[in-house]
């Protein structure tokens, strides 16, 4: 796994994991890494320094006649569980997945026809109702110039995989 700092367009700040450099490259390309905070898929590698184990110190070897070197932690056993997420991670993507779910529920999918629409609900030419779809970045940025109030479903790293 590589961890990688990223920079969005709008200049937000943000680490996501990836199982490869090409996985990431891949990702990127398709338009899936996206800003948490501003959706934004103009995103690029931060510089960052590599993260490197040092090999020129080893501790010392443990018998078990002698105690364990003062400082240095026990070894963890083998079958201790390793959390994926924390607790409170967990129970905030629940709550994502839920406002999502509700959205869907109670909102009309319109697909790539989601800009216009909205436009023209704004402009007072169509029925105002809830709706949801896709558009482009450009198309969203000019809607936002324009007060026409959009804002990105929340996006699991599970609804990507």
């Amino acid at each position: 796994m590589i961890r990688y700092t990223l920079n969005c367009a709008a200049g937000h700040q943000f680490e996501s994991w990836f199982p490869s450099s090409a996985s990431f490259d891949a990702q990127q390309a398709r338009g899936l890494v996206t800003c948490p905070t501003c959706g934004s898929a103009q995103v690029e590698k931060a510089v960052m320094a590599p993260s490197v184990a040092r090999t020129d110190r080893t501790p010392p070897p443990v018998t078990e006649d002698a105690p364990p070197a003062v400082g240095v932690p026990a070894p963890a056993p083998a079958e201790a569980p390793v959390p994926v997420m924390s607790h409170p991670d967990g129970e905030l993507r629940a709550l994502l997945r839920e406002l999502r779910e509700q959205i869907v529920k109670s909102s009309d999918y319109v697909g790539d026809e989601f800009a216009d629409l909205a436009r023209k609900m704004h402009d007072g030419e169509i029925e105002h109702r809830s709706i949801y779809g896709e558009a482009t970045m450009e198309e969203v940025k000019a809607l936002r110039e324009d007060d026409v109030e959009v804002l990105p479903l929340p996006v699991l790293p599970e609804d990507r995989n």
